[in-house]
């Protein structure tokens, strides 16, 4: 049995974890400075572990947990040297128990609810099972942007798509997503600044415009002033910055700050080309609509946020139109 103060498996996807005698909760902002990280709404989302995961090697057929129940609806996946075990409903549960794991020594990974918090209170393996902590020798991923990365939507949090294209690139993932909370915070570009990282990306916009949180005066210095902070550390790290995807009713009216998705798009394109034009030749303009055009409203049920399947097509275009031609490709763990 392994007590949240002995917890010696890798959190992967993490900025901080916080203990109290009873249990162990991943974050994806430092919980220290927490009440740096405004709004409010930034640190409830923040709370969240998207993308994160539980990674450790063990020859155990069994895996018993205890958490603190989970409020709404909660999955968590398993899976064994990279290949999918089983998903479990722990919603309300205060336990989960996997079982019939393949025999053998064996990288065992727990893909937490990417939209409720998770606090383990400890992980309980076969009496006599080995143990060993997992370091991830693959590149790291850093990647930022609103609900849309989050992907509350995605039918488990394996199935994200950030989680689907780390996995087919053989990616280590940081999954920045943050529902309705992606509006170029200043902390949040120093806390990827300080990350350490192979590649990053961020995905901007469809927060901004439906708040109005920048304005056409503003939005463009907003994105030069997010990634130059980046630049500070990463001055060669390849660097993606994607523009909003399809939204029918946003992309030619614009909102009461003058902003609609069509000018956003020309904004952030202008943004990157005068960063490039300065030299910065890792950077890249990816147009949204590249990732998830008009022809796939049929899965944008609220026409903002992808379904599932619409988070699978995104990840398929992702993998196609940036990771193969901006990532340097990895051999999967």
């Amino acid at each position: 049995m392994l007590p949240p103060n002995k917890l010696r498996f890798a959190w992967q996807g993490i900025i901080s974890l916080q203990y109290t005698d009873e249990w162990v909760m991943p974050w994806r902002i430092p919980f220290e400075d927490r009440g740096l990280f405004f709004p409010e709404k930034l640190q409830e989302r923040a709370a969240t572990p998207a993308g994160v995961r539980i990674s450790f090697y063990s020859n155990t057929r069994n895996i018993i947990g205890e958490v603190v129940p989970c409020t709404g609806s909660a999955l968590l996946d398993l899976f064994c040297d990279g290949r999918f075990h089983e998903s479990l409903e722990i919603n309300s549960q205060n336990n989960f128990v996997f079982q019939t794991l393949p025999k053998g020594e064996k990288l065992i990974e727990l893909w937490l609810p990417q939209s409720t918090k998770f606090r383990l209170k400890f992980l309980k393996l076969d009496k006599s099972a080995s143990f060993v902590s997992y370091v991830d020798p693959r590149p790291k991923w850093t990647t930022y942007g609103s609900s849309i990365t989050h992907c509350g939507g995605a039918e488990r949090p394996s199935n994200t798509w950030p989680a689907i294209v780390a996995r087919e690139h053989g990616l280590n993932l940081t999954c920045l997503g943050y529902g309705g909370s992606c509006h170029l915070e200043p902390m949040v570009a120093r806390m990827i600044r300080d990350l350490p990282a192979d590649f990053i990306s961020l995905k901007i916009g469809i927060n901004i415009q439906a708040a109005s949180s920048l304005n056409i005066n503003t939005f463009g210095s907003a994105i030069i002033e997010f990634i130059k902070i980046i630049r500070e550390k990463h001055k060669n790290t390849p660097l993606a910055v994607i523009s909003p995807i399809y939204s029918p009713p946003r992309e030619q009216l614009a909102n009461v700050a003058g902003l609609s998705l069509e000018g956003m798009r020309e904004e952030i394109a202008g943004a990157v080309n005068i960063i490039k034009n300065r030299g910065d030749m890792n950077i890249h303009y990816i147009n949204g609509l590249n990732l998830f055009g008009s022809n796939y409203v049929h899965f944008l049920p609220d026409d903002v946020h992808p379904d599932a399947e619409g988070y699978k097509v995104i990840a398929k275009k992702f993998l196609s139109q940036v990771a193969e031609l901006i990532f340097v490709k990895s051999s999967t763990v």
